[in-house]
């Protein structure tokens, strides 16, 4: 589940880039920093949920 939700993200972040997503906080091409850092956390999350 871990990999599907990075790749999908990453995915989002090559979206955001080309054309903004127009959700609110990302409808700027520069925005695309923004879900990285959710994927960073998100990440976080995982490795500390995880025994």
């Amino acid at each position: 589940m871990s990999k599907a939700l990075t790749v999908l993200l990453l995915l989002a972040m090559c979206v955001q880039l080309i054309k903004p997503l127009g959700f609110p906080g990302l409808r700027q091409r520069r925005d695309f920093w923004k879900i990285a850092v959710f994927a960073i956390v998100v990440m976080m999350v995982t490795v500390l949920v995880r025994p």
